[in-house]
């Protein structure tokens, strides 16, 4: 039985780790990202709308966050989310940031959503600035404090299987 959550900001990775996890351990696979995504769609509107409403409504994050915590409470799991390492901190067996530099998680964010570049940075500069703004003041969360995680890793320099490697070795013998 082990609960494994990934953090770290827009296009940074955590979902394309959480995955492999995931499918690797035989573990069941939750993504607050995808919800996020899922809740935008559903009202129609842009991820950038969506993050500036969520600013002024904390009924959308905190669906969010009740849905991360309730799937916290199962086991062989992997969440993955940007804030979820915070949200389920006692519930969890490890905690792993995974980090980019914004230009290299802009990329990855236009490629994956098949939109232009400079669409994916004004969305992901706007996102990030209203998430920790509203993650210090409903949460009273600081996002830079990176004291909760068992590992942390740039994965600036290194790519996808390199990255589940250094997992891997890291979780050891606790799956």
């Amino acid at each position: 039985m082990v609960k494994i959550v990934i953090s770290g900001p827009p296009g940074s990775g955590k979902t394309t780790q959480a995955k492999l996890i995931a499918e690797n351990y035989g573990l069941k696979h939750y993504s607050a990202g995808t919800v996020f995504r899922d809740i935008a769609k559903r009202r129609g509107l842009t991820l950038e709308e969506l993050s500036i409403l969520a600013l002024k409504d904390p009924s959308i994050d905190l669906e969010i966050d009740r849905r991360t915590f309730e799937v916290a409470k199962e086991n062989d799991i992997v969440i993955d989310g940007h804030l979820a390492a915070w949200i389920v901190s006692d519930l969890v067996d490890y905690r792993v940031l995974i980090t980019a530099p914004l230009t290299l998680r802009v990329l990855r964010i236009a490629s994956r959503d098949k939109i232009p570049v400079e669409k994916a940075l004004r969305e992901t500069i706007i996102r990030e600035s209203f998430q920790r703004k509203r993650f210090m003041e409903f949460y009273g969360i600081d996002i830079n404090d990176l004291s909760i995680f068992d590992l942390v890793i740039n994965t600036k320099r290194i790519g996808v299987r390199e990255t589940f490697e250094i997992i891997k070795k890291a979780l050891g013998n606790r799956l």
